[in-house]
């Protein structure tokens, strides 16, 4: 019996060990492989498009950290296909280094398209890894390959740039749309001798973000564009709920008839965090548990806010009415609203509360504020004090009439 049971121990040690070293073996590759599945590659965009056959064609790589650990060491490295080849194979790996929850590093390739290629797509492989002992993953991509040359001579104007919200607040989805506006007044010109038409082509129109401010929409084709109109171009954008105050600046890429008529345009976008201030316009003061409160509410956002309702809370008093709705409140706007307050259970009274909700935009915000405390006092009602004057009336008069019989009583005696 003690055999047996010293042969199961001796195999329970055995598999316990066999275990560890499965742990030790595995745990390295699993790191390795969070490292690099904490990353995102994409083709942010590549110029010229399509690619011309027989040129360069820069490429821009975006690799992304989205998940909620740091990469210590993360590089990339390109490997195209025919018909691609690039400029140099000492610039195939790039080595970004660290990259922080959240953070994004953009690297640029230069790209030959082979003179013999013909038009259509082609494919290269981005490989990419969290840390130098991490393995390798890979994703494919594809260009247009073809000619950039149009025989049009129609010129691209930035007429106006429009987001909504016009300002944003962190945390804010929104959108920025841009018309672009065909500058020929004629629908052909003679240029050296060869008739040209006026049409402006738009092969690839695309929006960049910033650090701070993201771009969730991809690339557009938008077409050609007649002489003297125009075309709007909407991307949707991010701000994320930690975005400093500021004005940052996005940058409109447009790729036109060819090389010549392409365009790059820097567009501001403002984040402000400030929103509504809630103020009392007179002291919190109910009189025999029952008063008027007032206050003042002011926009300090530089945007107009819709839907503005400010809702007043404190624990043992009954307000009336429950919620005040503004509206629409214009930048440094100021609205005075005004509840009756009944205090219901004064052990209970806890400092007044008030909560605004509004939209900057589509995006709904609320904030509440601590107003102070309530000034409780007591008095006697209308009717005790009606009465109280009566008495004191009475008393006067009695003394007036004691006075004037007593001078009256001195004369006689005199």
């Amino acid at each position: 019996m003690q055999r047996s049971n010293l042969k199961i121990t001796k195999e329970l040690s055995g598999l316990v060990v066999l275990l560890m070293l499965l742990t030790c073996m595995l745990s390295p590759a699993s790191a390795q492989e969070s490292s690099s599945t904490s990353l995102d590659v994409d083709v942010q965009k590549y110029e010229p498009y399509p690619a011309e056959i027989g040129q360069y064609v820069d490429v821009w790589i975006k690799v992304e950290n989205f998940r909620s650990g740091q990469s210590d060491d993360v590089s990339i490295r390109l490997v195209p296909e025919y018909p691609l080849s690039l400029d140099s194979e000492n610039n195939a790996i790039k080595n970004i280094g660290i990259l922080s929850p959240g953070t994004a590093s953009v690297q640029e390739y230069r790209l030959y398209v082979d003179e013999n290629a013909k038009p259509g797509t082609a494919s290269f492989d981005v490989y990419y890894r969290g840390d130098s002992d991490s393995t390798w993953l890979k994703d494919t991509f594809e260009m247009k390959v073809g000619s950039t040359t149009f025989e049009s001579r129609g010129t691209l104007e930035l007429e106006e740039t429009t987001a909504d919200p016009g300002v944003f607040t962190p945390g804010d989805t929104g959108t920025i749309s841009f018309t672009l506006t065909n500058t020929a007044t004629q629908n052909t010109i003679t240029f050296e001798g060869k008739d040209y038409d006026t049409n402006a082509r738009i092969q690839s129109a695309f929006l960049s973000g910033s650090d701070n401010i993201l771009v969730t929409s991809s690339e557009q084709d938008a077409g050609i564009i007649g002489p003297g109109n125009s075309v709007t171009l909407t991307f949707n954008v991010e701000i994320p709920d930690d975005t400093p105050d500021g004005t940052y600046y996005l940058d409109l890429s447009v790729l036109g008839n060819s090389h010549a008529y392409n365009n790059n345009w820097r567009v501001p976008v403002t984040v402000d965090s400030s929103a509504l201030k809630m103020i009392p316009s007179k002291p919190l003061t109910l009189v025999n548990g029952e008063g008027k409160v007032q206050f003042d509410v002011a926009n300090l956002h530089q945007n107009t806010l819709s839907s503005v309702s400010v809702r007043p809370e404190a624990e043992g008093v009954r307000f009336s009415p429950a919620e005040y709705f503004i509206g629409t409140m214009k930048p440094d706007e100021l609205f005075t609203i005004e509840f009756t307050a009944v205090v219901e259970n004064e052990e209970a009274l806890t400092p007044l509360n008030l909560t605004a909700e509004y939209r900057n935009g589509f995006n709904e915000h609320s904030n509440t504020e601590e107003i102070g405390s309530f000034d409780i006092t007591e008095e006697n009602d209308g009717n005790t004090t009606t009465t109280a004057a009566a008495f004191g009336l009475v008393a006067v008069a009695g003394s007036s009439l004691f006075v004037y019989r007593k001078k009256k009583q001195d004369k006689i005696q005199e």
